[in-house]
C-alpha cells in the first residue's frame, strides 16, 4: 500500500480533507508512519488494526499522540469504528475478510453520502481471484478454501509443487494460498464485486494496476472521479453501481 502513497493516496486525502483514518494491516509500519506524518500536519488521527504487527508499536505510540494500535482481527474491531473519513484495507487477502470488512463499513454509515473513501490493496494478481490466509483459523470453515503453504505463478491455477521446475520462481510460499484460483467467493476483487452487486449505496470503483493493484471505492462523486482519473491517467477503470 505504501507504494501508492505519494502519487495516489496522499493527494486524494488532501483533496477530500481526510483527517480520520483506519488502517487494516500495518505489517512493518512503513505506511503507518506515512499516515501518521500526514495526520500530524493536519491534526488528524489514525487507528491501525493488525493482530501481529512487525514493528515497535509502543515506540510509535510514544512518538505520535494521534496513533492508536489495536492488536486484533479487523472483523472484531471495525463495527465500533464509525464516522471515519478513510479506510485502508490491506490485511488478510481473502474473500471472507474483505467482503465482511466492506459490509461492516456499509453498516456503520447512517447517511450513504458519508460512505468513507476505501482503499483496497491486492485487487490484481495474485490475489484478485485467489484467497490467501495469514491466519486460517480466523476464517469460518464455510468460507475457507482448501489452502497450503505453496507458491503461486501467473498462468497457473494450481499451486506450484516443490518438485516443479519453476518452483524457485514461485511467489508467497510462506503463506496459505488457496489450492485453486477463480470460482465463487475466492479472492479480493471477487469480494469487492460481490459487495458492490448488493450494496444499496451508489459507489464508484477505480482500479489502479501496478504493484498488485489498488482499488479505490467511494460514494459516487463526479468531481472526485475526475480528480482520480487525472491522478492515475490510463491505469484507471471506472464503473458505478
Amino acid at each position: 500500500m505504501h507504494r501508492f502513497w505519494d502519487d495516489i493516496i496522499q493527494p486524494i486525502f488532501i483533496e477530500e480533507g481526510v483527517t480520520s483514518i483506519v488502517e487494516v494491516g500495518s505489517e512493518s509500519g512503513i505506511n503507518t508512519v506515512k499516515l501518521l506524518n500526514y495526520c500530524r500536519k493536519r491534526k488528524g488521527k489514525l487507528i491501525s488494526i493488525d493482530p501481529e504487527p512487525s514493528f515497535d508499536v509502543e515506540k510509535v505510540e510514544k512518538e505520535y499522540s494521534n496513533f492508536t494500535a489495536i492488536r486484533d482481527y479487523s472483523h472484531k474491531v471495525l463495527e465500533r469504528l464509525k464516522g471515519y473519513d478513510a479506510f485502508l484495507l490491506d490485511g488478510d487477502h481473502n474473500w471472507y475478510t474483505v467482503f465482511h470488512e466492506l459490509k461492516v463499513i456499509e453498516k456503520n454509515v447512517s447517511d450513504h453520502k458519508q460512505f468513507p473513501i476505501v482503499f483496497l490493496h491486492d485487487i490484481d494478481w495474485p490475489y484478485a481471484r485467489r484467497d490467501m490466509y495469514y491466519f486460517p483459523d480466523s476464517i469460518p470453515a464455510e468460507y475457507k478454501k482448501t489452502s497450503e503453504k505453496k507458491g503461486i505463478l501467473p498462468g497457473f491455477s494450481e499451486l506450484i509443487e516443490p518438485e516443479h521446475e519453476l518452483e524457485r520462481k514461485a511467489w508467497n510460499k510462506t503463506v496459505f494460498n488457496a489450492t485453486f484460483e477463480g470460482g465463487e467467493k475466492n479472492g479480493v476483487l471477487t469480494a469487492i464485486e460481490d459487495f458492490m452487486s448488493e450494496t444499496y449505496i451508489p459507489l464508484s470503483f477505480c482500479k489502479v494496476k501496478p504493484n498488485n493493484g489498488l482499488g479505490i471505492l467511494f460514494y459516487k462523486n463526479i468531481k472526485l472521479e475526475q480528480f482520480i482519473k487525472e491522478l492515475v491517467a490510463e491505469t484507471a477503470l471506472f464503473y458505478s453501481e
